[in-house]
């Protein structure tokens, strides 16, 4: 930091605890509460029905490691430099752990986040679980080779390999998410010295590969899973930057049959069920031990997936699949549900939670933030003039436009104009 952030007293108010409840990968039009007639998410279902609902959210950048970097800092991914999952993300970067640990909360992180460097804390006290992914540089990129480098190993083999499982990786992780945070809500609720708390728990799904346990894969017939709405688009009629991430997926190696596209969205759809009732058993958790009367719920995820839309798959791209994300607050006592038309994004979160904190003490952010803070603007938002949300793009050689029906959206690269969708 540059400089130590401003603590003020601002009243007697109790600030509330927070939850932010975070998946991977999980594509916003995936979910019933946004609309999709065939998955199952009661869980969430339940949540969506209680909470603020945003309909119109978006991550900063549709790839893990910086999409996270820019929601934990508040700032857009370029101004962090923030552009893969082999960045940095440097120990000096205040985040909202930092901000809320100043504003005298308890700080937990339970689950992934993917800390690329030596920091893995980022200002949480405590991390109760190890991380999903490497946290070093093995997977830098060499943009000069092209898009057939791909030190991640990216391919189509989660796409033509899925199906049901009896365990993976993924779930092995998962559970154990859910395990350190229940138990972990336990504790709290046995320690009001440690409240109000900021608790982070971070769940891996639904990212790939697309296996999930038979149990979930069952929810789903599966001649009736139904197709992408918008079918495979022929590669020379696709944009540059589609064209590139085509090679860099690795799509020109494989052949994706209509019947690996239908095991893929299947699998997806019952890891989202995996996930959300891995959800409700953190919530119900909140609510047995009597938290959740004094806890703000923030569930959001990290960014999407094309799911085979325009015979596209994973993410690093502005299409609606691959951007938009689901973001939902709920503190009934506090929040009426309603739902938010207009255009947030991720760089929101911070300066919303550094808002909520201020109730009993006033926490100054040391750098400028890019995002701003929802409560006192949801009903601007709701009904005011709409707000373009900023995306910035990789520097590739070209970029698409970020598009939604009717409402603008900034898409920046460095170097070039800005364009609206």
């Amino acid at each position: 930091m540059t400089s130590t952030p401003t603590v003020q007293t601002s009243g007697p108010n109790k600030a509330p605890n927070i939850l932010l409840v975070m998946v991977d990968q999980l594509a916003a039009p995936a979910l019933p509460a946004y609309g999709h007639r065939q998955v199952l998410a009661p869980h969430l279902d339940a949540l969506a029905r209680q909470a603020v609902v945003f309909d119109s959210a978006y991550c900063n950048f549709p790839i893990c490691a910086p999409s996270r970097f820019s929601m934990l800092s508040g700032r857009l991914p370029h101004a962090i430099e923030a552009y893969d999952n082999a960045s940095e993300f440097p120990a000096a970067t205040p985040t909202m752990a930092h901000y809320l640990r100043h504003a005298g909360y308890r700080t937990i992180l339970c689950g992934k986040m993917h800390f690329i460097g030596p920091d893995q804390l980022h200002g949480y006290e405590e991390r109760l679980t190890t991380d999903i992914y490497p946290a070093d540089f093995a997977w830098t990129p060499d943009w000069t080779k092209g898009p057939g480098h791909r030190p991640t190993g990216v391919s189509m083999r989660p796409v033509v390999e899925s199906g049901p499982c009896i365990r993976s990786m993924q779930i092995d992780y998962d559970d154990e998410v859910e395990y350190r945070a229940v138990q972990r809500l336990h504790d709290l609720a046995r320690a009001p010295e440690q409240q109000p708390f900021f608790m982070t728990v971070s769940f891996t799904h639904p990212h790939p590969p697309f296996v999930a346990p038979q149990r979930h894969w069952d929810l789903y017939p599966h001649e009736a899973i139904e197709p992408p709405r918008v079918g495979e688009i022929a590669y020379a009629d696709l944009d540059e930057h589609s064209r590139w991430l085509y090679v860099a997926h690795a799509q020109n190696l494989y052949t994706v049959t209509p019947e690996h596209v239908r095991n893929a969205r299947h699998a997806y759809f019952a890891m989202i069920s995996y996930v959300d009732e891995k959800i409700g058993s953190v919530l119900r958790t909140l609510k047995e031990t009597g938290l959740a009367d004094d806890t703000v719920v923030v569930f959001a995820g990290d960014h999407g997936e094309m799911l085979g839309e325009r015979g596209m798959w994973f993410k690093q791209c502005f299409f609606e699949w691959s951007a938009r994300v689901p973001l939902m607050v709920s503190m009934p006592r506090r929040f009426q549900p309603a739902r938010v038309a207009a255009h947030v994004s991720l760089v929101d979160l911070l300066p919303t939670f550094l808002d909520l904190a201020s109730e009993a003490r006033r926490v100054e952010a040391v750098d400028a933030l890019d995002g701003l803070q929802l409560r006192g603007r949801v009903r601007r938002l709701a009904h005011g003039a709409p707000r373009a949300s900023q995306v910035h793009l990789h520097p590739w050689p070209a970029a698409p436009a970020v598009r939604s029906a009717g409402r603008p959206r900034r898409a920046r690269q460095p170097g070039r104009p800005t364009r609206m969708g």
